[in-house]
């Protein structure tokens, strides 16, 4: 290898060395109180979206009800209409 080639890998090596210190010393240290606070926090999402689901279930149920008690349109009642047509024998009544 080329003495250049050598002193490149050698810096980026260098380099990438130099910055873990920084990520590692950046990283969220969970002690109990944080893991503590990290159940609880999920524990209450866990919750609140239970509530929300038995809401909107409660909701639904609520519309159905709603939907069976209405009843469909009657027909609007119209007087029964006759027409007499005389006919070979006589009348025929027509009603409608």
């Amino acid at each position: 290898m080329s003495r250049f080639r050598l002193l490149t890998i050698f810096m980026s090596g260098m380099l990438g060395t130099a910055t873990l210190p920084d990520q590692v010393a950046s990283a969220p240290v969970l002690n109990s109180a944080n893991r503590n606070a990290l159940v609880e926090q999920n524990q209450l999402l866990m919750l609140e979206n239970r509530l929300r689901r038995q809401q909107y279930q409660q909701q639904q149920q609520h519309f159905r009800g709603q939907d069976r008690e209405i009843a469909p349109q009657q027909r609007p009642d119209r007087p029964l209409t006759c027409q007499h047509q005389r006919s070979s024998n006589g009348f025929v009544s027509i009603c409608r």
